[in-house]
């Protein structure tokens, strides 16, 4: 009976920590970027990416528009497919991966590990983490690089 009793017990501190928890879940979708709206800078090119140190590179075409007030879409592509979408708004920040059906997102800033949201940032002069660097410009070659992972995206504009 002294069994069973601690094993209610053990049930009923389970569930109020389950009920007291926060739950967590990522934001809404965003709604698609117009890039027709004016405002949005669009540049347009070629770029290899490598997701770590010892992986293959993937070439492919990138897209990276850019708003002043701090929205930016960035767009990889290996024809027909788009590999990566990431958007930026002022309030928040989401990437896609639909060959995978993923997509992930929250409030505020963008996870420093995805190096797909500092490309517009790189490209604006604009500070980047302390793990990530940054050669060329905007009208010649570039190079983004997490020095700590090996991940890089380099490429030109058209």
């Amino acid at each position: 009976m002294a069994n069973r009793k601690w094993q209610m017990a053990e049930l009923v501190c389970c569930l109020l920590v389950v009920i007291s928890s926060p739950g967590c879940r990522t934001a809404p979708p965003l709604p698609p970027a117009d890039l027709q709206q004016p405002g949005w800078v669009v540049r347009e090119g070629q770029a290899v990416w490598r997701t770590k140190r010892e992986a293959p590179e993937i070439a492919g075409e990138v897209l990276v528009a850019t708003r002043s007030d701090g929205r930016a879409l960035v767009q990889f592509t290996k024809n027909p497919f788009p590999l990566v979408i990431a958007q930026i708004t002022t309030t928040g920040w989401q990437i896609e991966l639909p060959s995978q059906n993923k997509r992930y997102s929250g409030r505020g800033k963008p996870p420093t590990r995805l190096i797909w949201f500092y490309l517009p940032r790189a490209l604006s002069g604009g500070p980047l983490p302390e793990e990530w660097s940054w050669q060329g410009a905007e009208n010649s070659g570039w190079r983004l690089e997490n020095w700590r992972t090996g991940e890089m995206i380099e490429g030109f504009f058209n």
